[in-house]
């Protein structure tokens, strides 16, 4: 099987997550997927198991020289924004530049999606415009098992794998068993650009409001009603607009309005809070705490207020050798630049299972996909891109001379 066709086998399967789900995986197509995965891992003859809701393989080394154990990782969820139920692929071969309708109703082009330059000349895998496409993260995914079955002909190293659920919504690494993963440490494949090693991440949380109120006839309403809805949308009015994710980027953090719903008796509003500074982020979170707190000066007894810790920068966590690099990022640069491209690392303006694995002991910093533009129905895939990725996640799994 070639590496698109896993791509395209694997995005048309919704594995959309859902972060009011308490179960694990948070949907069941994450099940079907992880069953899909297990399958393909037999045939390979790669050992491997599912718990809670992760698929973990392991490779044993065939080159006792290739280095220390290390691992990859991908995640089976896709975003909640857009729904990935009825994903309809299709390539654009030797793509031109222009712009590329969808549908009849959306199109992109360069000028609006700059990343569509970089990749002129390539064949692309775009939607029909209705769904997003899943690239975040079954490019990864897709990557990283055809870079499975390509390396077990080739000496390599020792590979620890594990694909995970929930990763859109915070939940990818709750139930991840570290020793079922004992690498020295670990890469993502869940970015975009292929030459980037990303090392630092957003401090992430989220923030719940639950607004009871009390429903009066409008006609007799002086005095008596309380309109939940009413103050949500007041309360979300309240957030600086210069610094929502509209307005802000390289290292501005920012408050992201995610969902207000509800009627005069219920409503509920939630946000999610972001910030690469420590300092910052902790002010971030007690802004949303303070306003809730004046408002509830104003309804007592009508707000509740839940502020969840999600992730925190990786840069906190990463490790140096003794001539001051740190292994996982160094390793990454060099098998870039064995396929002559020139590594960067930029300030993720998100954030990756790695960072909560890296908080827990396992530095995972991010490498790219060869998709772009995710969580939307704008989102492409380079066939050329994703090769690249592959060769780059064979060298890293050869391990020799990195």
């Amino acid at each position: 099987m070639s590496l698109t066709d896993r791509f395209l086998r694997y995005v048309t399967m919704d594995t959309q997550s859902d972060h009011t789900s308490q179960t694990v995986p948070s949907t069941p197509g994450q099940q079907v997927l992880a069953a899909r995965l297990m399958e393909e891992l037999a045939d390979l003859s790669i050992p491997c198991t599912c718990k809670e809701g992760v698929v973990y393989a392991h490779l044993k080394a065939t080159d006792p020289d290739a280095g220390c154990a290390a691992g990859f990782l991908a995640h089976m969820d896709t975003a909640e924004e857009l729904t990935g139920a009825g994903v309809k692929p299709r390539i654009i071969k030797a793509y031109d530049g222009s712009p590329i309708v969808l549908n009849d109703r959306y199109s992109m082009s360069p000028a609006e999606f700059p990343a569509l330059s970089l990749v002129t000349g390539d064949d692309l895998i775009v939607t029909d415009g209705m769904t997003l496409l899943g690239g975040d993260d079954k490019a990864g995914v897709a990557v990283i098992m055809q870079a499975l079955e390509e390396i077990r002909q080739e000496p390599h190293r020792e590979l620890y794998i594990a694909f995970t659920p929930d990763e859109e919504i915070g939940r990818g690494t709750d139930h991840f068993d570290l020793a079922q993963f004992p690498a020295a440490w670990a890469w993502t494949v869940d970015g975009d650009a292929v030459n980037q090693v990303d090392w630092e991440t957003f401090n992430a949380a989220r923030a719940d409001l639950q607004i009871q109120g009390l429903a009066i006839h409008p006609g007799e309403a002086k005095g008596r009603m309380i309109n939940a809805v009413q103050i949500a949308a007041d309360i979300a009015a309240s957030f600086p607009a210069d610094q929502m994710p509209a307005a802000t980027e390289g290292r501005q953090g920012f408050w992201h309005l995610t969902g207000l719903s509800g009627t005069v008796e219920q409503a509920r509003v939630s946000w999610i809070i972001r910030d690469h500074d420590t300092g910052a982020f902790e002010k971030r979170k007690a802004f949303v705490q303070e306003l809730v707190a004046d408002w509830e000066k104003k309804y007592p007894g009508c707000l509740r207020l839940t502020v969840t810790d999600q992730y925190l920068n990786m840069a906190r966590f990463m490790p140096e050798s003794a001539d001051g690099t740190c292994p996982a990022v160094r390793e990454a640069e060099t098998a870039m630049k064995k396929l002559g491209l020139t590594p960067v690392s930029i300030p993720v303006r998100g954030g990756t299972d790695g960072a909560m694995l890296s908080a827990r002991g396992l530095f995972t910093p991010n490498l790219g996909t060869g998709s772009w533009n995710h969580h939307g129905r704008y989102e492409f895939a380079s066939v050329q891109k994703m090769e690249t990725m592959k060769e780059i996640v064979k060298e890293l799994m050869k391990g020799r001379d990195l």
